[in-house]
């Protein structure tokens, strides 16, 4: 009885070590530790709302001097990867993201799918950079079939009524995030072209916006 119960723990100390080998095994051959893993990943997140604070800043000044809605915004990072978030639905109340999606960028001129290039002029098929005023809602052969017109207010946008510039959805643009894969080129003429999900909860907040809501293209 004694032999077979030192047999019985040798047999079990071998199994224990050997869990524990093949576990460190598996832990190093990523070559991150999950409590390395987690802090890059909070690294990477917490740097994009700082800059997205700068610039709600100045939307939330912009807004009050212009008596446009102060409630939100809509900021359009087009420096961002194209499989990362890169339109935001800013909350002036809350300082805060209210929503985010993926954002295509036009497909014009020297435009790839790392490095938009930007232009005013009709027929370019690109985007342009600067602020918008958000106008009436109108319906879309794209996406959830709505879309906004946008009217621009500076010299880089100027034309974007007559080009036909409006905020839509796509179907082929997904939710979550693609990176390090880029949306591919041909979604955009020059539209700032978001998520269907991402669309319906803009439809909803501007179907209820008592004045007109900015949007904002930087890069």
């Amino acid at each position: 009885m004694i032999g077979r119960a030192k047999l019985v723990g040798i047999l079990v100390i071998a199994v224990v070590v050997g869990i524990l080998f093949l576990g460190n095994s598996n832990h190093t051959d990523t070559g991150i530790s999950e409590e390395e893993d987690s802090t890059q990943e909070v690294i990477s997140v917490s740097a994009l709302p700082n800059r997205l604070r700068a610039k709600a800043d100045s939307a939330r000044a912009y807004c009050k001097q212009h008596a446009f809605n102060t409630d939100y915004c809509f900021l359009v990072d087009f420096s961002l990867h194209s499989g990362k978030k890169r339109f935001f639905v800013w909350d002036f109340k809350g300082d805060s993201i209210k929503h985010s999606s993926l954002c295509a960028h036009g497909y014009g001129k020297n435009s790839t799918v790392a490095e938009p290039e930007f232009s005013n002029v009709e027929g370019s098929y690109c985007s342009s950079l600067g602020k918008y005023k958000v106008g009436i809602r109108s319906y879309s052969k794209w996406g959830i079939n709505v879309h906004y017109k946008l009217h621009g207010l500076e010299k880089t946008n100027s034309n974007a009524y007559k080009r036909i510039v409006v905020l839509h959805s796509f179907e082929p643009i997904p939710d979550e995030e693609t990176y390090p894969v880029y949306l591919p080129l041909g979604m955009s003429q020059g539209c700032p072209v978001i998520s269907d999900e991402t669309m319906r909860q803009v439809d909803k907040m501007q179907k209820s916006a008592g004045k007109p809501t900015l949007l904002w293209i930087y890069n």
